[in-house]
Formats: C-alpha cells, structure tokens, sequence
C-alpha cells in the first residue's frame, strides 16, 4: 500500500469522467489500498479514484468520525445512483480543493447500486453525511467538482482562491 498524490483543482485531470471497471482482480485490489491509504493519510472521508489520477469509476467512503471508532470503509464500483429524495444543504469540503469548504445542496436521502472491489454487487440506502459523501464522490466520476455546485460569484471567488494557493505552493517549492 501507498499513499498516492491528490490532485488539485484545477488539474484538468478532474474533469476526466471515470471508465467503467472491468476487471476485478489483485490489481484492483491494490488500488483500492492506496486509494483508502491516501484518503486516512489526508485525512478525508471520500476519495475517488480520478482524484490520484485513475480515470476509473471507483470511490471509497468511510464516515467514522473518531479515532476510536472502527473503520465503516465502503467500496463503490461503478457506482448509479438510482434514487435521489428530498434536499439538504451541507458544509462540504474536498481533498483536491484543500482548505475550501462550501454549503452545497444535495438530495437528502439516496440508492446507489454498485459493486464491490470482488465484482459483486450490492444497493444501498443512505442519508447524511453518507449520502452527501456519495454523491460529492460519484460526481468526481462524471467530472463534476465541488465547485460546479455554487453560483457564478462563488464559483470565481473559489477559483481565485484556489489558484493563489497553487501560486504560493509553486513558489514555495522553487
């Protein structure tokens, strides 16, 4: 297991909508390792895999808020969301938009049909912050980010923000 670079915004690699998983084999496996590695080092509640850069349909999500509760680690593969129901609004974050948060409007309450890292599949029904995170992670899938969410003023406040930031990092380390 290793922990993986997480892409910024605005890398266009985060616009790349995922492909559909194929194969489920070792080497899915090891990904989904490094992906959950990546998002416990971060430390984050989602990832998705084309935020390291693998233009896949794949995200984990693990909820557990405290150190002392177990690990809830859930594997979404080629993921549809097929019920959306009522509207929430949430303080949401993202690994790939580091010290941003924003309120986003999502549907409250969600199903999702997917399939495990051994192909199998599985549906869900979920509200709260794991059906916000699910549909904050399955949108990294289609390309969509966080900031697509917010109204034309926010979007280019956050757009600064973001590129003064990665102007500081570049500096940083020349």
């Amino acid at each position: 297991m290793s922990v993986r670079t997480i892409l910024q915004y605005p890398d266009k690699r985060l616009r790349r909508p995922g492909e559909a998983v194929e194969t489920f084999d070792a080497a899915l496996e090891a990904l989904v390792d490094d992906m959950a590695e990546t998002m416990y080092a971060a430390p984050g509640v989602g990832l998705a895999a084309p935020q390291i850069g693998v233009s896949q349909r794949i995200f984990i999500i693990d909820t557990a808020s405290g150190e002392d509760e177990p690990s809830d680690l859930r594997v979404f593969i080629n993921p549809e969301i097929t019920r959306r129901e009522g509207t929430t609004v949430f303080d949401e974050g993202c690994l790939s938009f580091p010290g941003a948060r924003e309120e986003i409007e999502r549907a409250e309450r969600v199903t999702v049909r997917a399939r495990d890292v051994h192909g199998h599949v599985f549906e869900l029904d979920a509200d709260g912050l794991l059906a916000i995170a699910i549909q904050h992670e399955n949108d990294h899938l289609d390309g969509r980010l966080m900031i697509d969410h917010l109204s034309p003023l926010k979007r280019r406040v956050l757009h600064r923000a973001m590129m003064k930031r990665g102007g500081a990092e570049i500096a940083a380390a020349q």
